[in-house]
């Protein structure tokens, strides 16, 4: 078996297919939301990514099939005055499961981190979503808290319609 990991060129025409393949496939995964991305999504979202200098994707394949996918955005850590990098996807195909692909794909989201002289990564996720969780925490990801007496951090979401 063959594994490959590799940064996204949001102008490789494999990669523009790869994407949005394996995002749909995450969004019609019930921890995904369990409904598929519409077509003009699909059609629109490497152009908009490759349109956003803080943007990159990183895909897994195995044998030269996609398996893997995980969508990054450089942030901003105001305390540490550096830059940050955000998971905001994170997939793995059902059938390349158990195989360390979301291991494999995080090294090279710290690699770019590190790259970027970020202060950390950050990522979130649903909290019965125990298999994410304990692959997160596998590779040294934990909740967030500044003061326990203050509690965890919580992700929270307004959503705007249709903008």
């Amino acid at each position: 078996m063959h594994i490959e990991i590799v940064r996204a060129d949001y102008e490789n025409s494999r990669h523009r297919l790869d994407i949005p393949f394996l995002l749909n496939a995450y969004a019609c995964d019930p921890m995904g939301g369990g409904v598929p991305l519409n077509d003009d999504v699909k059609h629109r979202l490497v152009p908009a990514l490759s349109a956003l200098p803080h943007a990159f994707s990183i895909l897994a394949y195995v044998n030269d099939r996609p398996a893997g996918l995980v969508n990054c955005f450089e942030g901003f850590s105001t305390f540490a005055c550096k830059p940050l990098i955000n998971i905001h996807d994170i997939c793995v195909l059902g059938e390349y499961r158990g195989m360390g692909l979301s291991q494999r794909l995080l090294e090279e989201v710290e690699a770019v981190a590190k790259e970027k002289g970020c202060c950390k990564i950050t990522l979130e996720v649903l909290s019965n979503n125990t298999v994410a969780k304990s692959a997160y925490e596998k590779f040294g990801f934990s909740g967030y808290e500044l003061d326990p007496k203050a509690g965890s951090a919580v992700f929270w979401q307004k959503n705007l319609g249709d903008v």
